[in-house]
């Protein structure tokens, strides 16, 4: 990777230790990423206090065990710091860079990505939320990377604050994920969200995203039970509480890339917005041998990331017939990567 400045206002780490043994967070443009298996199973609680409770959670031939530490279970809005990692190692996959389960990150990098305060709240809470991840223990038989094993673990083997200012705020933080997490981002065992997931602040509006993100997608619409809804999204709350605060969020409208509506018989029916239908079938049609063209053309990039950025500037231009759109999209990509290099 070369000499990377790795902490603002200096201190870089040198060539020979960025070989192999860890990565290096240095992608702002990667689109944030979701490990389809937590998003599947509710491995995080949705408390705001700290919860202490051993749950058990069991779907088909899934099982969970999720232990918590004496400092809590990890909770939903921990979860933003597995993102982040994950949208970065898969940045870094896209590209052909190498990667590590060892990851250093500059914590101002992630708390601007995720939306999060940059205060010295912020700082002491960003630790707090690495206690936890680490400190919960989980017991799983659920399948990553095409492999299936009975296994325990923490979110993330270890963590550890480098550098601290002067002031006193961490800088330059060291987050070893566990081999479950590393591999389902090897095998790409993931999913795109979109940015303003980090808006969502209440809880259960992020499980419910989570879970209409996975199964509905780009379908114009997905239904499930709000029995199973109540049970995938690790809710503790009565049916009749649940019931009413589904009911809320279908009023508020706030999810992005999705609505919610409660129909007769406790049917809760997922629509996705015109916006991610939009072009759905109508984008431009792609070989994947263009990829690697703009690859070439703009190193660094993410060729998906491009890909979304020029076809939203297509849309918002009106959706102009293209005669050549592979030669469009690279020309979009090469313009991109000389008005902001990577490399």
């Amino acid at each position: 990777m070369g000499q990377t400045d790795i902490e603002q206002g200096g201190g870089a780490i040198p060539a020979s230790q960025a070989a192999g043994d860890f990565f290096i967070c240095d992608l702002p443009w990667a689109a944030p990423k979701d490990d389809m298996a937590t998003m599947e199973h509710p491995l995080f609680t949705l408390a705001t206090r700290p919860d202490r409770r051993i749950l058990r959670y069991e779907h088909g031939e899934a099982m969970i065990e999720i232990t918590p530490s004496v400092k809590g279970l990890a909770t939903i809005h921990d979860k933003d710091i597995l993102i982040f990692c994950i949208s970065q190692l898969m940045g870094a996959v896209n590209a052909g860079r190498p990667t590590s389960p060892v990851l250093h990150l500059r914590a101002h990098d992630l708390l601007v990505a995720t939306r999060r305060e940059t205060s010295g709240d912020g700082y002491r809470r960003l630790r707090e939320a690495l206690e936890r991840l680490s400190g919960t223990r989980i017991v799983t038989n659920i399948e990553t990377g095409g492999v299936e094993s009975t296994r325990g673990f923490g979110l993330i083997d270890s963590w550890e604050i480098l550098r601290k200012a002067r002031g006193g705020r961490m800088m330059l933080v060291t987050v070893t994920l566990s081999d479950w997490i590393y591999r389902s981002v090897l095998s790409k065992s993931v999913l795109t969200l979109h940015r303003d997931y980090f808006r969502l602040r209440k809880p259960l509006e992020r499980r419910v995203y989570e879970i209409a993100r996975k199964h509905c997608g780009r379908q114009a619409e997905w239904r499930i039970g709000l029995e199973l809804l109540l049970k995938k999204s690790g809710s503790t709350s009565p049916r009749r509480v649940f019931r009413k605060m589904i009911r809320d969020m279908e009023a508020q409208d706030g999810l992005p890339d999705y609505s919610l509506s409660l129909l007769e018989g406790d049917v809760v029916r997922v629509c996705a917005r015109a916006e991610l239908l939009d072009g759905a079938g109508e984008a431009p049609r792609l070989s994947a041998e263009v990829y690697e063209r703009v690859r070439a053309a703009a190193p660094g990039y993410d060729p998906y990331w491009l890909e979304a950025e020029w076809l939203r500037h297509w849309r918002a231009s009106g959706k102009p017939p293209l005669r050549r759109p592979e030669a469009a999209f690279v020309a979009f990509a090469r313009a991109r990567a000389q008005r902001a290099p990577l490399t």
